[in-house]
């Protein structure tokens, strides 16, 4: 059943147990979050814990999810499993819409200026609420520059690699 060791999305996380059969509630970034369902095997993370699992079945329970997971029978179990990311294969998510991209795509691109001065690569990005922001890395230098499409972000190369930003290399 293994995936290989392909490129990695994080899709949530367990946060907590529901029940005393072994079920877990679900911190879910899909949209909608219960889409997360639709996408498996799933490799659970943690220090110390690394476990691919399919099969998962899951329903929204209140304001949460609520997971079954295979050969988690008891609350013992379940609890082992409190705080493990959420992953899968990129290959197993729909291709993205015409203009549309995942952020694990951008992740390891290259990021320059307009003036064409390297601020470094992609490490992650985060929402604010507000925007999404690009967390570049380079050496030990590390710029958040919001991933504003337009003011910001000028073209985006996923063939070249890069990313074109409209950035003071000073900031």
């Amino acid at each position: 059943m293994s995936t290989g060791l392909g490129k990695r999305v994080r899709l949530g996380r367990i946060v907590g147990l529901y029940g005393v059969q072994g079920q877990v509630k679900l911190e879910s970034w899909t949209e909608p979050r219960i889409q997360i369902f639709q996408y498996q095997p799933w490799l659970l993370t943690a220090p110390g814990v690394e476990k691919e699992i399919g099969g998962i079945r899951g329903r929204a329970q209140g304001k949460g999810l609520v997971a079954t997971l295979p050969g988690i029978e008891d609350r013992d179990k379940a609890t082992a499993l409190i705080g493990c990311e959420i992953t899968v294969s990129r290959d197993v998510l729909p291709p993205p819409a015409p203009g549309e991209f995942y952020w694990t795509d951008l992740e390891g691109l290259e990021v320059v200026t307009t003036e064409h001065v390297v601020l470094g690569r992609v490490n992650h990005l985060f929402a604010t609420g507000a925007n999404d922001v690009m967390v570049v890395k380079d050496g030990e230098r590390e710029r958040l520059i919001p991933f504003v499409q337009g003011p910001y972000v000028h073209s985006i190369d996923f063939d070249g690699q890069r990313i074109v930003v409209d950035w003071d290399p000073e900031f």
